[in-house]
């Protein structure tokens, strides 16, 4: 992977590099929903999510050979318009590999952004296959969805601006894929002595399984929430998650939904099933605190699911 591990200081780098290219998103008081809770209302970013933060903090890095080559990743969704927008803002040549059940809404979207989106793949373990046999037959330089220290530190800016508008912030609660945002936002924060959790449904707890294991496990994730659909955890946001001392609670799809519905009634922000991780866990009281942030990590979900959803069926 690119560059050096991820730390405070590349935070606070790539905080300088993104400024003024990435929107400062709102933190939302959210009391309603629960008390003491805030919401860090990344849905309204760029592309819908968070990811535009990394993207943009990874494309600054490339070179001029590196930018004739063009760029790939491989995503669910949420990282494919991310690096589509971002591509194309650079005028790189851009494809992403994800998979038949992927949402169609955000590929489609990623694809009126000018990126190539290859579908062959049958899930995420066989998309990254491809991804990897793409990049050694073509030479595109890899812009890795969670586990690039410069991506990472670019997602942990998240936790930067959390800090300077609640500084009295105990806990940041996170939804978690591949371990790229909660790695970056621990390595934001840990400093300040603030409790980062991250939130994994049941059944795709990648980052979970590779704390326990003490390296990454590969898994076939089965979530309804596919924003947090990673074969596995980064082995880069691995050591991260350990070293700033990560903790890591599982929530059902079930509970996710119901935060889903919650956030849409209460504070209003339509988000995906994938943003309201975070927010699920504190329903449940697997997190709790006097000032906790959830962050509502993207709204990027295609209209007949946020209405079966929003309808409880």
């Amino acid at each position: 992977m690119n560059g050096d591990p991820v730390t405070h200081d590349g935070v606070v780098r790539a905080a300088e590099t993104i400024r003024g290219r990435v929107r400062r998103t709102p933190l939302f008081d959210a009391g309603d929903i629960a008390p003491g809770l805030s919401l860090k209302a990344e849905l309204l970013q760029h592309t819908g999510s968070f990811k535009a933060r990394g993207v943009v903090n990874r494309l600054s890095a490339l070179d001029p050979g590196e930018r004739e080559q063009g760029v790939a990743g491989a995503s669910a969704g949420n990282h494919a318009i991310a690096l589509a927008w971002g591509a194309a803002a650079e005028g790189l040549d851009c494809i992403v590999f994800s998979w038949a059940a992927a949402s169609p809404f955000k590929l489609d979207r990623a694809r009126a952004l000018g990126a190539e989106v290859d579908v062959e793949a049958a899930d995420p373990t066989e998309a990254f296959a491809r991804l990897e046999e793409h990049l050694a037959a073509t030479g595109k330089v890899l812009v890795h969805p969670f586990d690039d220290p410069l991506v990472m530190a670019g997602q942990g800016t998240v936790g930067l601006e959390v800090l300077e508008d609640a500084p009295a912030t105990e806990v940041i609660a996170v939804p978690v894929g591949g371990g790229g945002l909660v790695a970056g936002i621990a390595a934001g924060v840990a400093h300040r002595g603030v409790r980062v959790v991250g939130v994994e449904p049941e059944l795709s707890a990648a980052l979970d399984l590779a704390l326990e294991a003490g390296e990454p496990v590969s898994l076939t994730p089965r979530t309804r929430a596919g924003g947090l659909d990673a074969p596995y955890a980064g082995g880069n946001a691995l050591a991260v998650c350990r070293a700033a001392g990560v903790e890591v609670v599982r929530v059902s799809d079930d509970e996710i939904e119901e935060a889903m519905r919650r956030v849409y009634a209460d504070a209003k922000l339509a988000c995906e099933p994938a943003g309201a991780a975070a927010v699920a866990a504190v329903l449940c009281g697997r997190i709790s605190g006097e000032h906790v942030v959830a962050v509502v990590s993207g709204g990027n979900v295609g209209a007949e699911t946020a209405s079966a959803i929003l309808a409880g069926s």
